[in-house]
Order: structure tokens, then sequence, then C-alpha cells
């Protein structure tokens, strides 16, 4: 697995092989210089909170950034409270694919898996 740390674990965010890899495949289908992985956490969804993960260019000098097995991967400070220790995978298999994160912090989730609280 690959990981970054900032400073302890309330700032690390990994990203499985599997997830780096994938990202990494469509970043370079996307054929635009720059972009990186960013994940954020937002307001909203049927627990409190929802994931955000999206392609950007645009990085902000406080962002939280680190380069994952070929990724640039930025969050910005305000989610990295929310999502430090936490990870994010890949998975492809017969009942679906798709991305998966992982939170520690997440006291409650919800059955889509795209909300905590």
């Amino acid at each position: 697995m690959s990981m970054f740390t900032v400073s302890d674990a309330r700032t690390q965010f990994l990203l499985t092989d599997a997830a780096s890899a994938k990202v990494k495949a469509l970043i370079e289908a996307e054929a635009t210089p720059g972009l990186a992985l960013r994940v954020a956490v937002r307001p909203g969804g049927c627990s409190g909170f929802s994931y955000e993960m999206f392609f950007d260019a645009d990085i902000a000098d406080d962002d939280v950034k680190s380069e994952q097995g070929g990724v640039q991967v930025v969050i910005d400070p305000a989610s990295i409270g929310h999502l430090g220790g936490g990870q994010l995978d890949y998975r492809d298999g017969l009942q679906g694919s798709g991305f998966h994160i992982s939170n520690p912090n997440a006291e409650r989730t919800c059955g889509c898996g795209q909300s905590f609280s």
C-alpha cells in the first residue's frame, strides 16, 4: 500500500495499490496534464456528511498533498480532519465495482456507503 504521513495518524490517508492503479488509469484517460485526485468531505447525505472525489488541477497552497502510486492526492484542510486515518480502496468483482472509503472517524454510516456522521 502507498501512504503519506504529514505528522501523525490524524493526517494520514491511504490509497491501496488497487485504488492507485485505477485512479492513475482514469487520470491518464483524461489526457489533461496536472490533474490530481481530490478527496473531500461535504455536508449532506443521509448521515450528515458525504464523500466527494474528483479530478482537480486547482491545488491550493494549504491543501494536504501526497504522491501515492503515481497519483497526486490532495485533501483540503477542513476535510483531512474527517478523513485522517482513512483509506481509499477499489474493488472489482462480480457483485460490482467501485471505490470504497474506510473511515475510522465515522461514528455511523448510511447503507449506501457514501455518507457518514
